[in-house]
């Protein structure tokens, strides 16, 4: 556990301080914004080139690690379903919690594997991203047009979306460079190997400068039982998934810490295109983001 919270305390702690510069306006506000699209578009795929053209990834991961992915959604989104039954919250508010219950956040995500896992942990999860990020695009598209009720989730954007997004773009490059071994020319590596060296650092500091502490005023039941089902029950129904499909290793590891981690920013982008409640939303991000702090360590602790 100790070895554990070292190496993820560097990561909450870029969080938190991006949090801060944002709030102290440093360097300025305008420079956030701006760092958030150079980081995705830019910094992110750069590093996901490099690392996982390097790595040597059986074929067979791809297939298992699919297997188990597609497991997770479908049982979690029925557990969700569940959880609706129960509350029977308006649509808007499910969305945030159906959301807030199955997203996971890209930078963290990254950045705890790489300082967790190595570079073959890192690799294994961004294959995971190139698999994930989709299928829960297509998921919450699904969702929003049986809640919502509000005709604008329509599905060609989405897919726009999914095939022009960097972190996708970025994984399966990375992913063709290393199935075919190519290699890196050294001058290709020395311009790749310092954007990589960048993204996770400034990558978490924008995820921190998002972060919307004022939102978590007032915390009702949808934030509690969305925040309890991602950072605590999603983990563990991922460990018994495991299990029972007969999985074991670095695999399981990558799953349980992606099953882990704290929603996704981009949730409040689509709760507000998409007629959810982006103001839910935002304090289930905001929450989520400070809670896991505290439940990662506890929970890959036990479960790893």
């Amino acid at each position: 556990m100790p070895v554990m919270v070292q190496a993820l305390t560097p990561v909450f702690a870029l969080i938190l301080l991006g949090y801060l510069f944002r709030r102290w306006h440093f360097p300025g506000d305008d420079f956030w914004i701006q760092a958030e699209r150079f980081t995705y578009y830019v910094l992110f795929p750069a590093m996901l080139i490099f690392k996982l053209g390097q790595a040597r990834v059986p074929p067979s991961a791809y297939g298992d690690i699919l297997l188990l992915i597609v497991a997770m959604l479908v049982t979690m989104s029925l557990l969700l379903g569940v959880l609706q039954l129960v509350w029977r919250w308006p649509g808007p508010v499910f969305s945030s919690v159906f959301q807030g219950g199955i997203r996971f956040n890209s930078y963290v995500a990254l950045a705890a594997a790489g300082m967790l896992l190595g570079d073959e942990g890192l690799s294994l999860i961004a294959i995971a991203v190139a698999v994930k990020v989709p299928l829960l695009n297509l998921l919450c598209i699904l969702m929003f047009s049986l809640v919502a009720g509000n005709g604008k989730a329509r599905l060609k954007p989405v897919l726009k979306a999914i095939a022009s997004n960097p972190l996708i773009i970025g994984s399966v490059a990375g992913m063709v460079w290393s199935y075919f071994q190519i290699g890196f020319h050294p001058l290709v590596a020395g311009i790749l190997e310092p954007l990589s060296d960048l993204a996770l650092p400034l990558g978490l500091m924008t995820v921190g400068a998002g972060l919307q502490l004022k939102a978590l005023r007032g915390a009702s039941t949808p934030f509690l039982v969305s925040s309890a089902a991602k950072l605590v029950g999603f983990p563990l129904l991922t460990a018994v998934l495991a299990m029972l499909l007969g999985m074991e290793g670095l695999m399981v590891q990558v799953t349980i810490l992606l099953a882990a981690l704290p929603t996704a920013t981009s949730s409040y982008i689509l709760a507000r295109q998409l007629g959810g409640d982006a103001p839910l939303m935002a304090g289930i991000i905001s929450g989520q983001t400070l809670l896991a702090m505290v439940t990662i360590p506890l929970l890959l602790g036990v479960l790893w």
